[in-house]
């Protein structure tokens, strides 16, 4: 890689606020291997304009859910590599950074297990009513729900990709049927981890309860549409713990508010934070929470680690795993 400068003079951007949160020495260790490192001044995810006022004196950019684009990229003329904290590259314009001749990596499998582990938190509380009797209980009420026992239902797994075998692996004891639809798992991986594989349409007329795992693409964006809940079962369950982006919430609130879906659970939107007003947070039937799915000590450390890994192999001139842009070598940019 042409125009290496030493580590000690290079400077790194930081801006996932969970970073180091579980494990100190991930910090330590890289503020003692480069010169310099600034940390997410927000606290949350940055958008373009305040990516592209950090940039234009780092070398490496450890990256959470900022929007990366052209515009963000356009004054980073030091910067070789963005070492993605996750998986999902929906926010980083990739032929940007290719064309700039910047290496950029994710973490897969990083956060497969805690995204799964929270899905099934989530399917149990929708299935229990659990947000709802515990206000009820916290409100001096000692209510007697019905709920609904996860032996015995069908469960459909809308992409079968780490985290979705991670879950079918852990829903393994629950005693459950498991239903899959995606296009680039054959039958044979599927049937491996206990997954009957169909096509989209029968498993959303069969699941009692759907679950998203596939990735944020122009394919799927606005996946969950109307077309695709008047296809589920009456009475059914959504979840989603992949991106926010992959549902029309429009569509899903009409879904809910008319009784069509008995409930959802949300743990991503299309805007984040949603803010108070958001429509689907008014509805009872619907389970909320932060983005939280890959925020567990185990996941945190793993993504930090192989994200530090990456930046630093770039930076001293090595080829890092988990390329994502691969002509960026092939082509003789970096």
């Amino acid at each position: 890689m042409d125009n290496l400068r030493p580590l000690q003079q290079c400077c790194v951007l930081v801006t996932p606020t969970s970073y180091g949160a579980s494990d100190q020495t991930l910090r330590s260790e890289l503020e003692a291997a480069v010169g310099r490192v600034i940390y997410n001044p927000h606290g949350r995810p940055l958008t373009s304009a305040e990516v592209a006022g950090l940039l234009a004196q780092v070398d490496g950019y450890i990256a959470g859910l900022d929007r990366i684009d052209a515009a963000a990229l356009a004054g980073a003329d030091r910067l070789k590599v963005i070492a993605r904290y996750g998986v999902g590259l929906d926010r980083v314009e990739l032929a940007a950074a290719t064309a700039r001749g910047i290496v950029v990596t994710n973490t897969p499998g990083a956060n497969a297990g805690a995204v799964a582990e929270l899905t099934i938190g989530l399917l149990l509380t929708l299935a229990r009513g659990l947000h709802r009797v515990c206000a009820d209980t916290r409100g001096g009420l000692w209510p007697r729900r019905q709920g609904l026992a996860l032996e015995g239902k069908t469960i459909g797994l809308v992409g079968l990709g780490a985290v979705g075998r991670a879950l079918a692996g852990k829903m393994a004891g629950f005693g459950c049927r498991l239903l899959a639809s995606d296009p680039y798992v054959p039958p044979a991986q599927a049937a491996a981890v206990g997954v009957e594989l169909l096509p989209l349409t029968a498993l959303l007329s069969q699941a009692e309860f759907v679950s998203l795992h596939c990735p944020l693409t122009p394919q799927t964006s606005g996946l969950v549409n109307q077309e695709f809940l008047a296809a589920m079962r009456p009475g059914a369950y959504l979840v989603n713990t992949a991106r926010g982006e992959l549902i029309d919430e429009a569509a899903l609130h009409q879904a809910l508010s008319s009784g069509r879906l008995a409930g959802a659970a949300l743990d991503c939107f299309t805007e984040e934070p949603p803010g108070a007003q958001h429509p689907l947070l008014a509805l009872p039937s619907v389970v909320a929470t932060p983005h939280m799915g890959s925020h567990t000590d185990q996941a945190t450390y793993l993504m930090g680690r192989m994200a530090l890994d990456a930046c630093l192999a770039v930076l001293r001139g090595q080829r890092p795993e988990h390329v994502v842009n691969p002509e960026v070598y092939e082509e003789g940019r970096a």
